[in-house]
């Protein structure tokens, strides 16, 4: 049987009464607490037998950004250059012009690969080459060199993945500040979307970095609450065995799902 739990600010549903809701991006019925989207799969009961399945995404309220100038121009660098890859163009504006450039990547891709592969090249495509190669002969593998980049990704990233900050870590026994965390993934927030988290994020940022400043980096996406680390120095583990890669998406709330795209998810 369906329990009926009562949701200050929504309407209430008796517990007698079966509903299908689907919750979009827009939708107003938040409150200040995280709203629990239960999906229940449930067999007849019989005298000895009751089987119940039951599946939590917690959606958080939604975040309001303030984007400055700076932050509106990555956005949009980075949107134009996805759609000069893609060659799809949207007409939407803004971080939601960035998000439906990055579906667009899973649409025409025929496996993760391919997605992975699309985003390395408009990221070669976004930021120039030679300034990349200067910066990884210049400054070598060190703390200094996981430290600034740690304190740069939280300076001039945040238009990207959304406000994140500095925390410390230990590397062969010593403490350093190389541990990006990130809240709430702006990424995953909007687009509510694992494949595009791991493919379009996680997986191709992970080899960018490390091609072309030279320092490893793992991205530990946590997928209940949206939030996630970047450990500058520290090696991914094999994509065979990253969480991240077995990891189902939010079916009822995923962006690409609800476009219909075949490969979404890495699972």
């Amino acid at each position: 049987m369906l329990s009926s739990q009562p949701h200050r600010g929504c309407s209430l549903v008796p517990s007698n009464v079966r509903v299908a809701t689907k919750f979009t991006h827009n939708s107003k019925c938040y409150s200040h607490r995280s709203v629990i989207v239960r999906a229940v799969l449930t067999t007849k009961p019989t005298a000895t037998t009751s089987t119940t399945n039951v599946i939590d995404h917690a959606i958080p309220t939604p975040t309001v950004y303030k984007d400055n100038w700076f932050d509106r121009l990555a956005i949009k660098h980075i949107s134009q250059s996805i759609q000069a890859i893609t060659g799809i163009k949207n007409d939407k504006s803004g971080y939601e012009s960035f998000v439906e450039a990055s579906a667009a990547v899973i649409q025409i891709s025929k496996d993760t690969k391919m997605q992975q592969e699309l985003v390395i090249q408009s990221l070669n495509k976004a930021f120039p080459k030679r300034i990349l190669s200067l910066i990884k002969v210049l400054i070598p593998e060190s703390k200094f060199k996981r430290e600034f980049f740690a304190t740069f990704t939280t300076l001039f990233f945040a238009w990207l993945v959304g406000p994140c900050q500095v925390k410390e870590s230990e590397i062969e026994g010593k403490k350093e500040k190389n541990v990006v965390h990130i809240p709430k993934c702006r990424l995953l927030e909007e687009s509510k979307c694992v494949g595009m988290c791991v493919n379009l994020c996680k997986m191709p940022s992970q080899k960018f970095i490390k091609d072309s400043f030279g320092t490893p980096i793992y991205m530990k996406p946590n997928f209940d609450d949206m939030s996630c680390e970047m450990f500058y120095g520290q090696d991914p583990p094999a994509a065979v065995d990253d969480p991240a890669t077995k990891q189902p998406c939010y079916k009822i709330l995923c962006i690409a799902k609800q476009k219909q795209t075949p490969v979404c998810s890495t699972s």
